[in-house]
């Protein structure tokens, strides 16, 4: 899929699980294994909430610096936050609960920034886009602070106008005021002034309360057959810190013993799935070791129902025809190795055909830098060779916007077309490659109908080759809820406890 690594995000930044930061030491969150801090500018040593700085200095508190680089990374370059904060927080020398401090301001302030812009714009009385660039995200960050965290106001002001000082001289008695203002109202009085009645815009009610663009809103009501209500905790869900899921890998790991091993808990469907106890997971030796690696549950689910789907005839051939990162391929290639057979993983991108190859080694993996379409136009890549083929489409990753907070105001209706032409032609790439009677697994980490059902309906009918549905329920774990009324499965955050997976099985004929 498309994207960044698997962005786990939370946990992977500096470890920071379960509800809002503590109103600690400064209000920061610093806690007893805080590393010695660095000099900040003049030689003075930054401070929490700017407590105890030398008479007129700015001194800016280390973690909410952290999250303004974070987020001005990801507005200004277009970054990825789990790609860049993970950095920052390393060359700040912040560990322990200073790291999670700033990766909750990171993550929550991506998250909420439609709702939080709107505010701002009404409390500075002019448009955000009218702000300068920096001023603009440190505002956002006091204004995350101030409404969704239990930071006290005085000290989110105070430490958000020491903020500005460093980045936006000049603009400190703006970013007072307009903070001030911010602080006079909660989040939910705020919701209320500004957001369209629910009862004759519900799009627009949900959208700004929940900080979601409104087409999102509009596909996801959709995909849940028009219940808002049922749309409502998606959204909730959405703006929820996602747990990390590893997938202790199949004969490598059991996932009892790794629970105990990370402090955490098995999952509840995959039966490779642990959830982790906290911390980085790069640290953990399970992953260092390869027993394990850091992969959604849903995910895990739908390469496993890949492999359980039943199959007459020879089963030694799979393939991974859209295999970056290498999360369902590190799984599949686990499998594959019990099982006798060999994974055939295929990735376009060079750089992540790399971290394909570094994800299955000492796996029965053969990695193949090209292009899933091209499936006939070399000896490794035949038609009609393989006996279950996995085609992970690139998509919009509406599925997984809990972990990719910047992606909800990335992604634009105008993405849909290039995506679902690419979905159909790899899905006919993947039931090109398989043998009649072989299988293949379509799955998108989106719910919206255009990548999923009418994809999916549309390349079975365009196929040159017969193409039946094989019921997708039976092969999730019995008891799973929700999962509809067949053949296909969509997985979702709020029903699921995974990213929004979705699932169709088809068989060649």
């Amino acid at each position: 899929m498309t994207g960044p690594v698997d962005g786990q995000d939370l946990d992977r930044a500096g470890g920071f699980r379960g509800g809002r930061p503590a109103a600690g030491r400064g209000h920061s969150g610093a806690g007893p294994e805080r590393r010695p801090e660095r000099r900040g500018r003049g030689g003075q040593r930054p401070t929490a909430g700017g407590r105890g700085r030398p008479a007129g200095r700015s001194a800016v508190d280390l973690p909410r610096h952290a999250a303004y680089e974070a987020v001005a990374a990801v507005n200004r370059d277009d970054a990825y936050a789990n790609l860049v904060l993970p950095a920052i927080l390393r060359d700040a020398d912040l560990v322990g609960r200073d790291a999670a401090f700033a990766t909750e301001l990171t993550y929550g302030t991506l998250r909420r920034l439609g709702t939080l812009d709107a505010i701002l714009t009404e409390a500075a009385g002019r448009d955000v886009a009218r702000i300068d660039p920096p001023v603009r995200d440190a505002l956002r960050l006091g204004a995350y602070q101030l409404l969704y965290t239990r930071v006290p106001a005085h000290a989110a002001v105070s430490a958000t106008v020491d903020l500005v000082r460093s980045v936006g001289a000049g603009a400190t008695g703006f970013a007072n005021a307009v903070l001030r203002e911010v602080a006079s109202r909660d989040a939910d009085a705020w919701v209320a002034r500004l957001a369209p009645p629910l009862e004759t815009d519900p799009i627009g009610h949900l959208a700004l309360a929940y900080s979601h663009p409104q087409w999102i809103v509009r596909a996801f009501a959709e995909a849940l057959g028009g219940d808002l209500g049922e749309t409502t905790r998606l959204l909730i869900e959405d703006n929820e810190r996602p747990p990390v899921h590893l997938c202790a890998r199949p004969g490598l790991a059991d996932p009892v013993a790794m629970a105990d091993e990370v402090g955490g808990a098995p999952g509840a469907f995959s039966p490779y799935a642990v959830y982790s106890g906290g911390g980085a997971p790069g640290d953990l030796p399970a992953l260092t070791e390869g027993r394990a690696h850091v992969q959604d549950e849903g995910s895990q689910l739908v390469a496993d129902a890949l492999t359980a789907a039943p199959l007459d005839g020879p089963d030694g051939r799979w393939l991974d025809l859209c295999a970056g990162p290498g999360g369902k391929s590190g799984l599949l290639g686990a499998v594959a190795a019990q099982r006798g057979a060999r994974l055939t993983a295929v990735e376009v991108s060079e750089h992540r055909a790399r971290l394909v190859r570094q994800a299955t080694r000492d796996l029965p993996v053969t990695v193949l830098n090209t292009d899933g379409r091209t499936v006939g136009a070399t000896p490794k890549l035949a038609e009609g060779h393989f006996d279950r083929a996995l085609v992970d489409a690139p998509c919009t990753g509406l599925g997984s916007l809990r972990r990719r907070p910047e992606s909800r105001w990335r992604r634009q209706p105008s993405d849909l077309p290039a995506l679902t032409r690419l979905q159909r032609e790899l899905l006919s790439a993947g039931l090109r490659a398989v043998r009649p009677g072989g299988l293949v697994a379509y799955v998108t980490c989106s719910p919206h109908v255009v990548e999923t059902h009418v994809t999916v309906t549309e390349a079975a009918r365009r196929a040159a080759v017969p193409v039946d549905f094989v019921d997708a329920r039976p092969l999730l774990p019995k008891g799973m809820p929700g999962l509809g009324d067949g053949p296909t499965v969509q997985l979702w955050p709020h029903r699921h406890g995974t990213d929004a997976m979705f699932l169709a099985v088809l068989r060649r004929g």
